[in-house]
């Protein structure tokens, strides 16, 4: 089997990096991209700027490949914003490797091992993994490879604003009033969507954030702009992250920009309200209701940035291991759980975190990380290099740890800080 090649699904920045892991190691990458562009998923979030300087933000073995092709890389030491990671450094990689080896419009629909389902176990090691492809003119095509490495991402599914992960009573009938994206604030379409409106922001993590200090700007700006902070922890102790400890200084200038404008009381914060109905008020506006009956009122917008969670249907026929609570894998859970660990605290891994019961099959990326939040893309390119060794033979490289994370600053996770349920 190892004359076949290694399948990586998504071509956003993981599973380039891991592509041109391979491709140094001298396997044979093949990426599947179900976008009509490398990075897809980045370019959903355009408007953003990252925490992440430059430097932080180019896998070492694209870097490589990209610097043998002529490319020239932006200044180290600035923030890009998610159109700039896309443009500048995920088309022009997804360009070098080739079209031969980067399928865009590619669908990844089902993995298998090619003539057993999940049960079957006679011969199953023998036999290479068969991955089913749609492409966006809807042929579809079946591709065997050695192994997969699945990096397709959580993007596609954010998490719904009911407290108990299920949608809350009427949220599927607020959709035109509800964000699960951090919206573009400074598209005029946008602004008017927002400004002079109040808007509820759901969410404890740095998109909260980031939608909580653009949001503030608006509310400046705009006479009658309100904003409502709703979290479900009980109080917002450790929510603004490190500040000046934490060793990625955006990061923590972000948690204190928003921090500055709770204090100048640009927006109210509602703590421990954990959402079970959305209910629509006489006036168009709607009441957001929580488990204990707590009521927010006069609500015209809200964004919920609650984290993600990844798709697992097109796995079914592959043997996972995964944790019960996170979805990542068993192994690797322990070391992200966010009862415990900010991503500062999180110890770098690699293939013997992320292997499964099922030979060749990894996850990757984001994905790997499950319902926990906080992925650096530092880690997933540790992920990868530790995998592409593996895969080559180099199992001394594999099982090395090569990544050193930058702290947080903050000693702890958000389950820590979550105790308060009454």
């Amino acid at each position: 089997m190892n004359e076949l090649p290694v399948v990586v699904v998504g071509a956003g920045p993981i599973g380039l990096a891991a592509a041109a892991e391979l491709r140094e190691r001298g396997l044979t990458p093949l990426v599947f991209e179900r976008g009509a562009t490398a990075g897809a998923a980045v370019a959903e979030w355009n408007h953003v700027r990252l925490f992440s300087r430059w430097g932080e933000l180019i896998a070492p073995a694209a870097r490589r490949l990209l610097d043998g092709a002529g490319w020239v890389a932006p200044p180290e030491d600035s923030y890009p914003t998610g159109q700039e990671w896309a443009g500048d450094y995920l088309v022009p990689l997804a360009k070098t490797l080739g079209d031969d080896i980067v399928r865009l419009g590619a669908e990844v629909v089902g993995v298998a091992r090619r003539g057993r389902d999940r049960v079957v176990d006679a011969g199953r090691d023998s036999q290479p993994l068969s991955i089913r492809i749609r492409y966006a003119d809807g042929h579809e095509q079946r591709v065997l490879a050695r192994a997969v490495i699945d990096a397709s991402g959580t993007f596609g599914a954010p998490n719904p604003l009911g407290g108990d992960g299920l949608p809350a009573i009427g949220e599927t009938a607020a959709a035109a009033v509800i964000s699960y994206r951090v919206p573009d604030f400074d598209n005029e379409l946008v602004r008017a969507r927002y400004a002079g409106t109040h808007t509820v922001i759901a969410g404890s993590g740095h998109s909260a954030l980031g939608a909580i200090v653009a949001l503030a700007r608006l509310a400046k700006s705009v006479p009658g702009t309100r904003i409502s902070w709703m979290l479900r922890r009980g109080d917002v102790a450790g929510t603004f992250g490190g500040g000046e400890a934490d060793q990625l200084p955006a990061r923590g200038a972000l948690g204190s920009r928003a921090k500055a404008a709770m204090a100048a009381g640009l927006l109210d914060v509602v703590t421990g309200f954990r959402t079970a109905a959305i209910e629509p008020a006489s006036d168009g506006r709607f009441t957001l209701i929580s488990e204990a009956g707590t009521r927010i009122e006069d609500v015209d917008q809200v964004v919920a940035l609650t984290g993600f969670r990844p798709e697992l249907s097109w796995l079914s026929e592959i043997r996972l291991n995964l944790d019960p609570i996170l979805d990542a894998p068993a192994e690797l859970a322990p070391l992200i759980d966010p009862n415990v660990h900010s991503c500062g605290t999180v110890y770098p891994h690699g293939v013997k975190e992320l292997s499964h019961p099922e030979p060749g099959f990894y996850l990757a990326g984001m994905k790997s990380y499950g319902r926990a939040p906080t992925f650096l893309a530092l880690t997933g390119y540790e992920q990868v290099r530790s995998i592409a060794a593996e895969l080559a033979g180099d199992y001394a490289a594999a099982a090395r740890v090569e990544l050193t994370l930058p702290d947080t600053g903050v000693c702890g996770g958000a389950g820590v800080f979550d105790e308060e349920i009454r």
